[in-house]
C-alpha cells in the first residue's frame, strides 16, 4: 500500500500543473474476461490508482498484476507465475489524455477517448480506448471496455494449454474519483 500512495503521490505532482482539476481514484476496479474452447477465465480487482487531471486530460493508472483475484487458485498462480511474471513485472500502467473537456460542473454521461500508452508485461503499446465519464455531483466516474491482445505484450501461451486461453483478453474498467486536496 505505501508503493501504491507514494506513485500517487508522484503523479500528483506531476499532473499538478495549476493546482486544481485534479481528481484522484484510489479503488478502480479492473476486470478481465477470456473465453476459450475448453473453459472461461474472469478475474477481478480493486486495487488500481489513478489520477485524472481535468485541465490538461491527463490521466495515468497503475495497477498490481498480483491483485487480481480467480475463481480457483490454480488460474490465479499460473497466471501470475506463468503468464504475466509478476514477479518480474509488478505492475501494469496507461499513461494518457481524455481527448475530450466534458464539463465537469453538469451531471450525465459523457462519450469520451484516452489515447496513450499502455504497458503490460514491460511491453508499451499506443492505444486508443473509448469509454464515458460520468458526473454526478461532483464526483466522477470513467469506465472503458477493451481487448488487449496477448501476442502485444509478449504474453506467451504455451501450445499444451492454447485452447484453454483465449488470445485476446477483454478488460473493464470503472474508476470513481474524487476532487484531489
Amino acid at each position: 500500500m505505501k508503493h501504491i500512495s507514494i506513485i500517487l503521490l508522484a503523479w500528483l505532482s506531476i499532473l499538478n500543473q495549476t493546482g486544481q482539476g485534479l481528481y484522484a481514484c484510489k479503488n478502480a476496479q479492473i476486470s478481465l474476461f477470456s473465453t476459450a474452447p475448453i473453459e472461461d477465465i474472469a478475474a477481478k480487482t480493486s486495487s488500481g490508482t489513478s489520477v485524472y487531471n481535468s485541465n490538461t486530460g491527463d490521466l495515468v493508472f497503475s495497477l498490481a498484476i498480483n491483485t487480481f483475484k480467480f475463481p480457483k487458485s490454480l488460474m490465479q498462480e499460473h497466471f501470475n507465475s506463468d503468464y504475466l511474471e509478476s514477479d518480474k513485472y509488478p505492475r501494469a500502467t496507461f499513461t494518457g489524455k481524455v481527448q475530450e473537456h466534458p464539463d465537469l460542473t453538469k451531471n450525465g454521461t459523457y462519450p469520451i477517448t484516452v489515447t496513450g500508452e499502455l504497458n503490460v508485461h514491460n511491453v508499451k503499446q499506443n492505444r486508443t480506448i473509448p469509454g464515458n465519464l460520468t458526473v454526478n455531483n461532483g464526483v466522477l466516474t470513467m469506465t472503458a471496455e477493451f481487448m488487449v491482445k496477448c501476442v502485444d505484450h509478449h504474453i506467451e501461451i504455451p501450445r499444451l494449454v492454447f485452447h484453454n486461453i483465449a488470445e485476446s483478453i477483454k478488460m473493464n474498467v470503472s474508476a470513481t474519483y474524487t476532487a484531489a486536496k
